[in-house]
């Protein structure tokens, strides 16, 4: 049996890769897997080239008994927001659990049967993207039931810095669940070990978590997606972008999404004194887009250099060139935000540095709760 993901000395070798650690865990366990098509294993030195975990698994003779699917489907095809539906996976025949339907947290009755879970998500290191929120109700649901966890670890290609405002509880939702920023430098092993070691879980249960790390990987070190972690994210200046543009997913501004260019773009019907347009059109990562059919005027920003902070200069400048007819802002920016206080300074005119000097204090404070469950360095 070919085993893959044996790579050179220096290259990376995530979690999913390094089964000298793990596959002894699942010997003689029924697993589940909470996985997507992220959830792969690269055959060696071969770009473009592998094979899914749940496949490897079940050809390694592991006893994968049931499948769990996030946000976009267990295989990936599915839009943002999009309800996932149970149902059984084509290529393995097995059941497939959604945990982006009418329950995000397994039941009891969803978890029987399963001695250990597998969770194997490819995470971009964002607040609002919900694999960490999946995450969450996985290791509440497991800790009740006394189900142990492995979290195969995965590169975060935002861990190089941190910023944005820390979530105010009273601002808890699916697309935010914790007293962190919106860009917190921390793999999804490292986030998996914070909830459960700050008691985040209802009624401060506890989980048996076991990270299985990333090898040869430092926060610093950039780290190029093999397949893109979701369909509007389809390359690297997206996923660098992501963070600041998503803001605009609150707003009556697009970010590309029904182009070719998703979140390496922005325009608005109402921005019409701009040179670069586009048009949404639906596509297989957005059926109803924002916009769709109409002219939209923005910007392009596929060609600058790749951010090392949050921006937030071109909310400003899109909100100063709005008008009345026009609302910018939706119900869905301050979940975003994860704080009212955001739409209110840029409604009061503040800058972009005064904006930041109010996120100073709340930053210090998650950098110290950070530390305590850092991996890598």
């Amino acid at each position: 049996m070919t085993i893959y993901g044996q790579k050179k000395n220096n290259s990376i070798e995530v979690g999913a890769e390094r089964f000298d650690l793990y596959l002894p865990l699942l010997e003689g366990k029924k697993v589940g897997i909470v996985g997507n098509h992220t959830s792969i294993i690269v055959k060696e030195n071969k770009e473009n080239d592998f094979t899914h975990l749940a496949d490897t698994l079940l050809s390694l003779k592991v006893q994968v008994k049931k499948l769990f699917s996030p946000e976009h489907g267990f295989r990936g095809s599915a839009d943002a927001g999009e309800l996932i539906v149970d149902g059984k996976d084509t290529k393995t025949g097995l059941e497939i659990v959604s945990l982006y339907a009418e329950n995000k947290k397994p039941t009891a009755a969803q978890l029987e049967g399963i001695d250990i879970m597998v969770f194997d998500l490819q995470d971009v290191g964002v607040r609002f993207f919900t694999y960490i929120s999946t995450l969450h109700y996985v290791l509440e649901a497991c800790g009740e039931l006394n189900i142990p966890v492995i979290i195969l670890d995965r590169p975060n290609p935002n861990a190089h810095y941190i910023d944005g405002p820390v979530l105010e509880l009273e601002h808890t939702s699916f697309v935010g669940l914790h007293r962190v920023p919106v860009v917190y430098g921390m793999t999804i092993g490292e986030y998996g070990q914070m909830i459960v070691g700050e008691k985040w879980l209802l009624n401060e249960v506890q989980c048996d978590v076991t990270v299985i790390p990333i090898k040869n990987y430092n926060h610093k070190k950039r780290y190029s997606l093999p397949v893109k972690p979701s369909p509007n994210l389809p390359n690297d200046k997206s996923i660098n972008l992501y963070p600041s543009l998503c803001f605009f997913e609150g707003t009556n501004v697009s970010v590309g999404r029904g182009t070719e260019m998703q979140f390496q773009i922005y325009g608005s019907p109402f921005l019409n004194d701009r040179e670069f347009q586009f048009i949404p059109k639906p596509n297989n990562g957005s059926k109803f887009p924002k916009h769709e059919g109409l002219i939209c005027y923005g910007k392009d920003l596929r060609e600058i250099e790749d951010l090392e902070q949050l921006n937030l200069e071109w909310l400003l400048d899109t909100y100063q060139q709005n008008t009345y007819e026009n609302p910018y802002f939706t119900i869905f920016f301050t979940k975003l935000a994860g704080t009212k206080k955001l739409q209110e300074q840029i409604e009061q005119g503040f800058t972009e540095k005064e904006i930041r000097k109010t996120w100073r204090d709340d930053l210090r404070d998650f950098k110290e709760i950070r530390k305590k469950y850092l991996i890598y360095r």
